[in-house]
């Protein structure tokens, strides 16, 4: 059998066959590098065009309206929102929060809710001036503002639990952020939030739309917003006694009570104010809400304690539909409790500063106020207290020289008016009328020592309001006070005292001294000015026992109070005294009022209507006397 060879062409078919194979695999390598070099370069173009997204979307603060194409998870969560379940796909549906602030407040809005998570004041510490801890009137959930809505599927939803897709734009130097929690592309709650620069007062429009299909607008929506206050001074006592619910009903600022439980319903209110002393937050609305309940809850068991909170508020507002929308222009104020800044924004929320009703309001508000101010303006607020103090008593002291006389002339007459008393003792009709005539022959007025007096109360009490009221004061300091807003200890006590404290203050002390050496020096005087009259108390010993009780009340009230409010008091009684040892001394003389009030008797007087109309009464009823005699 014939071997087989390889012929020449065999050899050159297979070379031909192999070339051909290893080309077709080099160039298929070329092209498998080629394309990994273009999809690394892809994917680098496509990772930085989403790091660019990103970084605008941080900068922006906004999120893209897109939805998660996920319909079993939208179909789950439509199971319990309803409507709502597109809000939650989002992504924003996240717990982030969006801040917002300007050179006074800083505040903090989260998605989930869409409300005010954080308030912090810049400008003002707690508890004492270098604390280091900024004034937080909302952190830690200590306050909630929810929205309950009903939807027509018979759903009650909170918004509380539900999450908003926040967008913050600028307009100018004024910040607005639009929380929105969505139903659809274009169907929303809206919370709008607009930051000016430099004011503790924000715009708040609470409004829907596209909703009307979604929700049961037959019934309004309740908007609840509760707050537990927490305690931002040093005396937990003097605090919470100024912590208090105020609303606007039917264009009057009214206030619910200090109890321990108190409720109100606000027929129509335009703002609620949950006022912490000295820092107030409060929501205000341009057209009035029917219906408003209040509440207030104090929180301090015992003052002795270190306590956290003061006072528990909770408001629930009826927003009424219409044309199925909910659109209400409302306000936010976050900040302090000062009266002329308040009193700027003309809402009448200036009235939560408790500066008295009446007169004592308006010395507050015409004089107190506006002198003190220009005061301080230019001087320490503890020189401010003291020159403000003498400016009202130098003001005051022609009242005070007319009672100081007329105590003089009661005093020269008391000879006569006792051996009155001993001539008709057995007639105390008789004794009252000659003693009558005797004041109209001597030309005195037995009324004259008290009007003085009386025209002085509306100023002291004036002063009770506006010293616990002047934000000014907080923590200014002077000499040893270090906050003239709070008490000026001197000595801590290792026990308690019933109603006085665990601590012992100077400026009560000074105060109850001066008071003393006051009461001192006048209660001799009035004593002898004022005869007894029978049937009527020893008006001599009830001001002997007066002179030890009134420093002693105040000692017992001012230890917890505001040492501006007790320095005021002190420096009132030492110029009180500096100025009746004046008019003793170059003004009053005993003997000269003597002579003219034996004087005055010489000449003819006629009756006033008011001594007419005394007489003619003494006289009938001295007439009756005999009647019933017989």
């Amino acid at each position: 059998m014939e071997e087989k060879k390889f012929d020449k062409n065999s050899i050159i078919g297979f070379a031909l066959i192999f070339g051909i194979i290893m080309w077709m695999m080099y160039n298929s390598q070329k092209t498998s590098q080629e394309e990994q070099a273009q999809k690394s370069k892809q994917e680098k173009i496509d990772k930085a065009k989403k790091a660019k997204e990103v970084t605008t979307k941080q900068v922006l603060q906004t999120v893209v309206d897109t939805t998660v194409n996920d319909t079993v998870k939208l179909q789950k969560l439509a199971g319990a929102l309803g409507s709502f379940a597109y809000s939650a796909t989002l992504p924003s549906a996240k717990e982030n929060f969006t801040t917002i602030e300007n050179e006074l407040v800083t505040l903090k809005i989260a998605n989930k809710g869409g409300y005010i998570a954080e308030a912090v004041l810049k400008n003002y510490k707690k508890f004492e001036k270098n604390s280091g801890q900024l004034v937080e009137l909302i952190k830690n959930n200590n306050a909630n503002f929810n929205l309950e809505l009903q939807t027509k599927d018979n759903r009650v939803l909170n918004t509380k639990d539900l999450f908003f897709e926040p967008t913050l734009t600028k307009n100018g130097k004024d910040q607005i952020l639009s929380m929105k929690l969505k139903s659809g592309a274009n169907e929303f709650l809206e919370y709008k939030y607009v930051l000016k620069a430099n004011d503790y007062m924000l715009d708040f429009d609470v409004r829907t739309q596209g909703l009307s299909k979604v929700l049961n607008t037959s019934k309004a929506a309740d908007l609840q917003w509760d707050l537990k206050a927490y305690r931002n001074e040093k005396s937990v006592s003097y605090e919470n006694q100024y912590t208090e619910l105020y609303f606007e009903n039917d264009q009057k600022v009214d206030y619910l009570g200090r109890g321990k439980q108190e409720d109100e319903v606000a027929e129509k209110a335009t703002f609620i104010a949950y006022k912490q002393h000295f820092f107030s937050s409060i929501l205000l609305s341009q057209a009035p809400i029917a219906n408003v309940k209040v509440s207030s809850t104090d929180l301090v068991n015992d003052a002795k304690i270190d306590t956290v909170f003061t006072k528990q508020f909770k408001t629930t507002l009826p927003l009424a539909f219409k044309n199925g929308e909910l659109d209400y222009k409302m306000n936010w104020y976050y900040g302090p409790t000062d009266y002329k800044l308040l009193n700027k924004y003309d809402k009448n929320i200036e009235d939560i500063v408790p500066l008295g009703w009446g007169i004592f309001g308006w010395i507050n508000k015409l004089i107190f106020i506006p002198l003190f101010g220009f005061l301080s303006s230019f001087m320490g607020l503890g020189i401010a207290i003291i020159v403000f103090t003498i400016i009202i008593k130098i003001a005051m002291s022609p009242i005070t020289f007319k009672s100081f006389l007329s105590q003089a002339k009661m005093k020269v007459l008391r000879p006569e008016i006792t051996e009155l008393g001993e001539k008709f003792a057995k007639d105390p009709m008789k004794k009252q009328q000659e003693t009558m005539k005797l004041y109209n022959k001597a030309g005195v007025n037995p009324m004259a020592g008290c009007i003085p007096a009386l025209i002085q109360l509306p100023f002291m009490y004036a002063s009770f309001q506006f010293f616990p009221s002047a934000i000014e004061l907080r923590q200014k300091g002077f000499l040893w006070a270090d906050d003239l807003s709070s008490f000026d200890q001197i000595f801590k006590l290792p026990f308690n005292i019933p109603l006085y404290g665990d601590h012992v203050s100077l400026f009560p002390i000074l105060a109850a001294i001066a008071i003393f050496f006051y009461m001192k020096m006048t209660s001799g005087d009035q004593a002898m000015a004022q005869p007894q009259q029978e049937g009527m108390p020893d008006m001599g010993k009830i001001m002997k026992i007066m002179i030890y009780v009134s420093p002693v009340m105040m000692l017992i009230f001012f230890n917890t109070y505001g040492s501006g409010l007790s320095l005021y008091n002190f420096i009132s009684n030492l110029i009180t005294i500096g100025i009746m040892l004046v008019i003793k001394k170059y003004f009053i003389d005993s003997d000269k009022i003597h002579a003219k009030i034996q004087e005055n008797k010489t000449k003819p007087k006629t009756e006033s209507k008011f001594q007419k109309k005394m007489r003619e009464m003494m006289e009938q009823a001295e007439e009756q006397k005999k009647l019933n005699k017989k």
